[in-house]
């Protein structure tokens, strides 16, 4: 199977990440210096709203950002040690599949109407490993088992499966040839919630068996407390806070991380009220000066508006940018040490 022995002890990093889209309306600044670093067989969450930068984070590191419109300025991503922006078009191509693989939003449109599941997966298998067509038909099959569909449904076509089962062919697609990063993004979206827990479960499964290190891209908090080891709070194409998902979930300590906690529902206690955080999140092609959420945030002040903060170091996991945490007084006020 695919995956190569890891030299150091993170699957994937990326560093200082920057990507920009022309249009005719202006620069869209989506991601803006973002960093990311998964080990193997560790499962990381990317939570933001709609526009955040997530879906683009995603497509960076399988280095398909479209271009034109799109272009990566500068950074660095690390699949398996490699810098895979310095690798040609070919040698992606095989590393793609092979390495990282990623699960898109909608089952519905990531599969051929006109092929046979089994066909579809043989055919990921047949480009990046040496075996015949019917040594490939047959690694499909298992790997459909391995999700929990019997090997016989191989002949259908992809209007006979539900949409869970759907979801669950591009997962063995994506899982194939056994890669070292998954990326999923918001792979159950289109999902009842019934199914939604059973695809979840599976991925979870899957992913201690094989391994694999998974980017679980999404704004549902929920699915982040199912499956997460790490989460990244990602605003404006930045990181705004990173940590453990204990550090997160009990300690919260960016204004926007809070924000997206109290505005879920309380199953304890129902008469809470919701607080949405105000405001929309800003537009990537005119970014505000300073902390890009200052506009939304209740705790501003001045130096929020014309400087953007530095990573405040919360403990060894856990990590903040927020300028409430670089004087000892603002940080006995917010809670921001441990």
């Amino acid at each position: 199977m695919g995956g190569i022995a890891m030299h150091n002890e993170f699957a994937v990093e990326v560093k200082n990440l920057y990507v920009e889209f022309k249009t005719d309306y202006g620069v869209v600044k989506a991601v803006n210096g973002l960093d990311i670093s998964i080990a193997p067989g560790k499962t990381l969450g990317l939570v933001g709203e709609t526009g955040a930068g997530k879906t683009t984070t995603g497509l960076a590191m399988m280095n398909l950002i479209p271009s034109p419109p799109g272009r990566i300025v500068q950074g660095e991503i690390r699949i398996c040690g490699q810098d895979i922006l310095k690798l040609s078009e070919r040698e992606m191509d095989k590393l793609r599949g092979q390495q990282i693989s990623m699960i898109f939003q909608d089952p519905m449109t990531s599969l051929n109407p006109v092929m046979t599941v089994g066909t579809q997966i043989a055919e990921v298998i047949a480009y990046h490993e040496k075996v015949n067509k019917t040594e490939a038909m047959k690694k499909a099959k298992e790997i459909l088992e391995l999700v929990g569909i019997p090997a016989e449904r191989a002949k259908e076509y992809p209007h006979q499966f539900s949409g869970g089962m759907k979801q669950r062919v591009i997962i063995a697609m994506a899982l194939v040839c056994n890669p070292s990063i998954l990326i999923a993004d918001e792979p159950t979206t289109a999902l009842d919630v019934t199914i939604q827990a059973q695809v979840l479960a599976m991925m979870k499964e899957l992913k201690e068996k094989l391994h694999t290190a998974l980017l679980m891209i999404t704004h549902d908090l929920g699915i982040v407390a199912d499956i997460c080891d790490f989460v990244s709070v990602i605003y404006a194409g930045r990181i705004v806070e990173h940590g453990t998902l204990e550090d997160i979930f009990d300690n919260p300590a960016h204004p926007y991380t809070k924000g997206l906690f109290n505005s879920l529902p309380s199953i304890t206690n129902r008469k809470t009220n919701l607080k949405p955080i105000r405001g929309l999140m800003p537009d990537p092609s005119n970014l505000p000066s300073g902390c890009p959420f200052h506009d939304r945030c209740d705790d501003a002040c001045d130096i929020c508006t014309s400087a953007m903060p530095q990573k405040a170091e919360l403990s060894e996991s856990h990590y903040v940018e927020c300028h409430l945490f670089h004087s000892d007084k603002d940080k006995s006020v917010f809670g921001g040490t441990k």
